[in-house]
Formats: structure tokens, C-alpha cells, sequence
């Protein structure tokens, strides 16, 4: 993924974990990962494996492909 790419991801995470109404620390804890990380994954700072897309989708209840819809 590119940067740009990298950020859009982050920010779809973020719109969605807010539409949940679920905090940093609340959708950490549901994925069985650390804030920090989440918070990288947002800005858009840290990549992530297919099997961590997997369990951000289920947490956020939505497919795995809803986390690429971005432009």
C-alpha cells in the first residue's frame, strides 16, 4: 500500500469505529491489540496484516472489502 493509501485505510478504521461509538481503547481491547497500534493504524503510520484486517472487519461488524472503500 502507499502512504496515501495507508492514511485512507486509517481514516475508513476510524469512521467506522466512531459509528460504533467505540473508543481507541474499546476497539483495542475487542481486536486484541494494543492502543498504540490502533492509533498508528489510523494515522495511517503502521500497516497491518490480512489476518488483522480480518478481526478490525468482524470487531466493526462489516466485510473485510468495506475497510478499502475509500477514494
Amino acid at each position: 500500500m502507499s502512504k496515501k493509501q495507508l492514511k485512507s485505510f486509517g481514516r475508513k478504521i476510524r469512521e467506522l469505529r466512531l459509528d460504533k461509538e467505540l473508543t481507541q481503547q474499546q476497539f483495542a481491547e475487542k481486536i486484541n491489540l494494543s492502543t498504540n497500534f490502533v492509533g498508528m493504524v489510523e494515522r495511517g503510520e503502521r500497516n497491518t496484516s490480512l489476518l488483522k484486517v480480518f478481526t478490525m472487519a468482524k470487531a466493526l461488524e462489516v466485510k473485510p472489502k468495506e475497510l478499502f472503500d475509500f477514494d
